[in-house]
């Protein structure tokens, strides 16, 4: 895992070598709507690329991590598709659903049977590198969908520059990363993570959550604010020590929500201690990719010290497996 996840500056930049050189076709139909189906590792960077846009690009985004497509799929919907396997069984069920609702569909995968479905139906499919967990093969899904994005018009190459921004803030930043990353998997030590962000950082704090998850082997969940000042604030009253929350300080936050998340880390630091987690970067692009990438290594670290091992996932395999017998 140490390997892959130094691994992923390299990523980013063959995935933008993949996205110069492909091209697509040009829409049937008029896009009026998009939703972007994948689950875990390969659908995350969809939810990314949503919120990164969702400032500029014009028409609605939806990100489905199920089996059904929703009813308003039609040809003016285009549909990404995003399977690192190219196998998933949910994303592979609501494709063939948004076929026959008649939407226009774009694969991202490194083969299997997506591919093979986009290339009988004359969809375009970009196939990546594969071989290896879905979760550190981040950087392949996010840049094809953002040139999705851009090739069929929807939004300008401003976020493709950014992607190439963040390799460099990232290789220039690697010791301060890694330090930082250190710094988080002991402060979460035995207790369960949480991370809190403003509402448009979710995804990234999701990620987060994931990748404990599936490299540490631990619980722990994620809540944007302002939403969870609605709710989860209140449940503090009970809080206690068993939890370690983390808080994302971006400092780009809308005023109101930057002194809702001062009241809520004062009051919960009455409870237990904090943890604030502020990246460098000049956008919000640049700031995702660095915290992204401290938590990435923050896993490992915190796998290492749990003595477990990040690559191994023997429940989702057991989960797999059990379904493939059920009708």
């Amino acid at each position: 895992m140490e390997q892959l996840i130094a691994a992923f500056p390299q990523n980013m930049e063959d995935a933008l070598k993949i996205a110069a050189n492909i091209s697509l076709k040009s829409p049937a139909k008029p896009i009026h709507n998009i939703l972007i189906c994948g689950m875990g590792g390969s659908g995350i960077g969809g939810k990314m690329v949503s919120f990164w846009v969702q400032d500029e690009i014009k028409v609605p985004i939806q990100c489905l991590s199920d089996y059904n497509a929703p009813s308003y799929v039609n040809e003016n919907t285009l549909v990404i598709a995003s399977s690192y396997s190219g196998n998933t069984e949910e994303t592979l069920i609501a494709v063939d659903q948004a076929h026959k609702m008649g939407a226009q569909i774009i694969g991202v995968c490194s083969g299997g049977s997506l591919e093979a479905f986009c290339n009988r139906n004359n969809f375009d499919c970009v196939v990546v590198p594969g071989g290896n967990p879905p979760r550190t093969a981040l950087a392949f899904s996010v840049v094809q969908v953002l040139n999705f994005l851009f090739k069929l018009n929807l939004i300008s190459d401003k976020s493709l520059n950014q992607i190439a921004s963040s390799r460099e803030l990232i290789l220039n930043n690697l010791d301060d990363i890694k330090a930082n990353a250190k710094e988080l998997a002991s402060f979460i030590g035995d207790k369960v993570p949480i991370f809190y962000s403003e509402g448009k950082y979710e995804a990234i704090a999701v990620r987060a959550r994931q990748q404990f998850n599936e490299n540490s082997k631990v619980i722990g969940w994620t809540s944007p604010i302002p939403e969870m000042n609605h709710n989860e604030l209140v449940g503090w009253g009970g809080g206690d020590t068993r939890f370690a929350p983390v808080f994302y300080t971006t400092g780009d936050l809308f005023p109101k929500n930057q002194k809702r998340m001062d009241i809520t880390m004062e009051t919960i630091s009455k409870k237990t201690a904090i943890f604030k987690l502020s990246p460098k970067g000049s956008n919000f692009i640049e700031r995702s990719f660095y915290l992204i990438s401290v938590v990435d290594w923050a896993s490992l670290y915190h796998a290492e010290m749990n003595n477990v091992d990040p690559i191994e996932i023997v429940i989702i395999d057991y989960l797999k497996s059990e379904l493939a017998n059920f009708n």
